[in-house]
């Protein structure tokens, strides 16, 4: 099967295709299809944001679509910053100023009740008349990866909160671990693990 990954975010691209290589999909991105219009992102769920991203860039390219919608969730900030997680400090930010916003707005919550989730929701949507989409739903998958907050940005492997993201029982930050270590634990791995045994049921 081909699949359009319906994201521009290079390290995400990076990441989907290194966890999918053993499954039986070729994978295109945005950068083959340079005319595919942005999509606004302006769901209150991730698969509300997921399913919209898919439909949107199947329908253009006339082919599947896979499109994936993340982000972090604070207990401590009622699930803040949520489907806001890459545009937390505002709508022209990076990585650093989200992770600066992050940590100031917690600075004093304990260590002890630092908990936090990152959640992914992945959707594929198929073109108009695919038999998999004849009651007009997308296909959609979700993974969490429960952990903690850290104090301070530790690693600099992985990207968005990662280097203050500590996965249950470890000592280490998502951007501390190799890449193997990291897909094993994460939430979009865990999303990808379910898009497979759907996959495998539909040969």
């Amino acid at each position: 099967m081909n699949i359009v990954l319906a994201t521009r975010n290079k390290k995400k691209v990076e990441e989907i295709k290194r966890i999918v290589k053993d499954m039986p999909i070729s994978v295109y991105s945005l950068d083959d299809f340079p005319d595919c219009p942005e999509v606004i992102e302006d769901g209150k769920t991730f698969e509300e944001n997921a399913v919209k991203k898919a439909r949107a860039v199947s329908s253009h390219t006339n082919m599947p679509a896979l499109a994936d919608d993340s982000g972090l969730e604070v207990y401590a900030l009622n699930g803040e910053p949520g489907v806001l997680s890459a545009r937390y400090a505002g709508e022209n930010t990076d990585d650093r100023k989200n992770l600066e916003k992050l940590l100031n707005e917690i600075r004093s919550v304990p260590d002890g009740k630092r908990g936090a989730r990152f959640a992914c929701c992945i959707a594929l949507a198929f073109p108009a008349g695919d038999l998999a989409l004849r009651d007009g739903k997308a296909e959609t998958f979700t993974g969490y990866s429960e952990g903690s907050i850290g104090r301070e940005p530790k690693g600099s492997n992985g990207f968005g909160y990662d280097p203050v993201f500590y996965p249950a029982g470890c000592k280490r930050t998502f951007a501390e671990m190799d890449d193997e270590e990291k897909d094993s634990l994460s939430h979009r791995g865990a999303a990808l693990k379910k898009l497979h045994e759907y996959l495998k049921g539909r040969k």
